[in-house]
């Protein structure tokens, strides 16, 4: 699990060390301003008894490392009235967000610690409403550049002959 060793909240950062990843490489993942909320107030937590616990997410005493990872994913989101998830939903809808708001999709992969683009696109999942989206943004594009959506062969001429 993820060591308080592993953050630095001044620089707002998470280290995560070369073999304690899936792929087994370190990478260097920028907290944003929710996260910066997480981690301080994960902080702030009660801990068992007076020990210093290395650990940034605790078993529920709160005295040591989460021993079973899919059980407390279970139990959490259970507890969050989400039964059922699993975690790579988590990791989907965070490489759909990425992708969704503009980050370029190489550094989305190297973000979502994706080596090649094939694992990658298992996770970049194109949902109806990026259909939609990419629908009306064409629609956008060609008013803009024609005038019209389906502009003929002639205006286009036309239009590339005026600029």
């Amino acid at each position: 699990g993820l060591k308080w060793s592993n953050v630095d909240l001044e620089k707002r950062v998470v280290c995560l060390e070369i073999g304690t990843t899936k792929n087994k490489e370190g990478r260097t993942i920028y907290l944003d301003d929710e996260l910066m909320e997480i981690f301080h107030a994960q902080r702030q937590l009660p801990k068992g008894g007076n020990k210093i616990i290395p650990n940034v997410f605790p078993n529920r005493p709160g005295t040591g490392p989460i021993k079973d990872f899919r059980k407390a994913w279970k139990t959490a989101c259970e507890d969050a009235g989400v039964p059922g998830r699993i975690f790579h939903d988590l990791r989907r809808t965070a490489v759909r967000n990425m992708v969704r708001s503009g980050i370029p999709e190489r550094v989305a992969m190297m973000i979502s610690g994706h080596k090649t683009r094939a694992v990658f696109e298992r996770y970049n999942i194109v949902s109806e409403d990026d259909l939609m989206v990419a629908a009306r943004k064409q629609e956008d594009y060609l008013k803009n550049q024609l005038g019209t959506v389906s502009g003929t062969v002639t205006q286009i001429q036309n239009k590339k002959a005026s600029n």
